[in-house]
């Protein structure tokens, strides 16, 4: 009688086991689902600047060192490596994108052009979908790192490798520090 009670246990302990060791694969299934969103939106985001600054420099070619700072800042946030890195590149390329436009507001002809307009608001789209990403994001991660840190699961992360994720922040000081642009002696 003792045997089957020990094999109970036992067995009961083994599903526990696999039930949470499975609930964690499937949190960090959903969290790198996640960094995929984030990264096919920064990605198309990287894709549109090109045709944005060829735009705009179509108007204001004078405004060449802030053509050259955005695409800059491109490559930058195209070799960024992991969660800090990359949501510090996209606070400053948003900080760049905004310059564009504000720059964009200053000639009349290029807030009328009908391509300027079409990227404008495929940038709205697409910032749109990236903040929509990095909520995703951002929520899976809570999930899972307050799985790994609730008892018992913490007795099963550890040893099977699992490891808190770092959240993708709003970097607001990245934002306000992102790098200044002098117009050439033609801009307004």
């Amino acid at each position: 009688m003792g045997l089957w009670i020990s094999i109970g246990v036992a067995a009961l302990l083994l599903v526990w086991l696999v039930a949470i060791y499975n609930r964690l694969v499937r949190l960090r299934a959903l969290v790198r689902e996640g960094w995929s969103g984030i990264t096919v939106q920064l990605r198309r985001r990287a894709d549109l600047i090109p045709n944005l600054v060829s735009t705009v420099e179509g108007y204001a070619a004078h405004e060449r060192g802030l053509f050259e700072a955005v695409t800059a800042q491109r490559g930058e946030a195209a070799a960024a490596k992991g969660v800090d890195a990359t949501a510090r590149a996209d606070a400053r390329m948003s900080g760049m994108i905004g310059q564009l436009f504000a720059v964009a507001e200053a000639y009349p002809d290029l807030k009328a052009d009908a391509n300027f307009r079409q990227l404008q608001d495929e940038l709205s789209q697409i910032e749109e979908e990236l903040a929509g990403a990095r909520r995703y994001y951002n929520a899976t991660v809570r999930d899972l790192n307050s799985s790994i840190q609730s008892f018992p699961n913490v007795l099963v992360a550890g040893p099977f490798g699992f490891r808190e994720e770092e959240s993708y922040a709003d970097d607001v000081a990245a934002l306000q520090a992102a790098p200044r642009v002098t117009f050439g002696a033609g801009g307004r």
